[in-house]
């Protein structure tokens, strides 16, 4: 089972995920998510990240590791490579949404993605009483030291899943330290979505 210290949103990551799957994890950091999968699940797993110590600790982990761009990366894979391709807090740093996306969703059976809600309350309330750019836990950075490329709400993205007809499987909305089950979009830190192509 995951440490207890492990974030929500790679609790609900490992719970999603089956048993021996194969598992492509985009922007998979120091492989926080990816080794208990492995370790516990016995997932088949790839990674893909670009921070060099992020690789370096991935491999001390046994980890299998591309080092690439998101972006650029995925068009090397064939159709249906993967059960899974996880692209968890990276999405808002791609410059291309939808063409990652629209790739994840053509190798991968399900795609997860996960990303923080810039309409939470506290971003809302820093912007409108403060008028500065919001700084939370799931967005830390300074308006000018932010890898972020683009800043969405949950609403933002179901209408983006819905104009593009990709077929939203389950939804998960995270506050602090506990599930957000009502208005995610005004009181959820981050969320969590499970998509696949629409048949």
């Amino acid at each position: 089972m995951m440490e207890s210290n492990i974030t929500l949103d790679h609790r609900i990551i490992y719970s999603i995920i089956e048993p021996d799957s194969r598992v492509l994890d985009l922007g998979c950091g120091a492989g926080e998510l990816l080794y208990p999968l492995v370790r516990d699940k016995r997932v088949r797993a790839q990674g893909i990240e670009l921070n060099d110590k992020a690789i370096q600790e991935c491999v001390k982990k046994g980890l299998s590791v591309f080092h690439d761009d998101i972006e650029s990366s995925l068009r090397e894979f064939p159709d249906r490579s993967f059960d899974y391709v996880i692209l968890n807090q990276s999405m808002q740093e791609v410059k291309k949404v939808d063409c990652v996306i629209r790739e994840a969703l053509r190798i991968g059976n399900k795609v997860i993605v996960g990303f923080p809600n810039f309409a939470y309350i506290e971003s809302r309330l820093m912007l409108f009483f403060r008028g500065r750019a919001p700084i939370t836990g799931s967005l830390p950075y300074l308006w000018y030291d932010t890898p972020n490329v683009r800043f969405l709400s949950i609403t933002d993205f179901k209408n983006f899943c819905k104009g593009k007809n990709i077929r939203i499987v389950a939804s998960y909305y995270m506050g602090e330290k506990e599930r957000v089950r009502f208005w995610p979009n005004l009181f959820a830190l981050n969320a969590v979505f499970v998509l696949t192509n629409n048949p």
